[in-house]
């Protein structure tokens, strides 16, 4: 099969495309929330911020097939030289303990407050890493003009 030029996306695509995927995520987490479905909104909320840690990644062209993987690299690459702050690094790792009792723990109990907690670190997240790729776009973008 052929494939065109403009069936290509650029990273900037993929980093825009992961962006609104995360924030479906968020928006599945708030409505789960909602409905007191805790395990769920913390899985929802999770994914929320994996998609956000993938379009870093996918911005300068890096993937990563296991979660360790992207998280290792977004916290070495991204939070340990300074450039988010250190305390995401904890709450990404927090996010992915939670999701994964909530999804694989038969006896784990959530609670709201903790998935209230998963749902704002998820939102807060989004917002941080968007405003940073949409920077980096655009910095990108005023570069290749010149």
């Amino acid at each position: 099969m052929e494939q065109h030029k403009e069936d290509i996306g650029s990273r900037k695509d993929l980093c825009l495309h992961r962006i609104r995927t995360a924030k479906d995520n968020l928006r599945a987490a708030k409505i789960l929330l909602a409905a007191d479905e805790y395990k769920s909104a913390n899985n929802r909320a999770y994914y929320a911020i994996f998609y956000t840690v993938n379009a870093v990644h996918a911005l300068y062209g890096n993937a990563f097939k296991r979660h360790k993987d992207a998280i290792g690299n977004f916290n070495k690459s991204y939070v340990k030289t300074g450039i988010f702050p250190r305390d995401i690094g904890r709450k990404i790792g927090e996010a992915e303990e939670i999701r994964h009792a909530s999804d694989y723990d038969d006896f784990y109990i959530a609670s709201r407050e903790e998935s209230e907690r998963q749902v704002a670190t998820a939102d807060e997240f989004i917002q941080m890493i968007e405003k940073y790729c949409k920077e980096q776009i655009y910095l990108t973008d005023k570069a290749s003009k010149i």
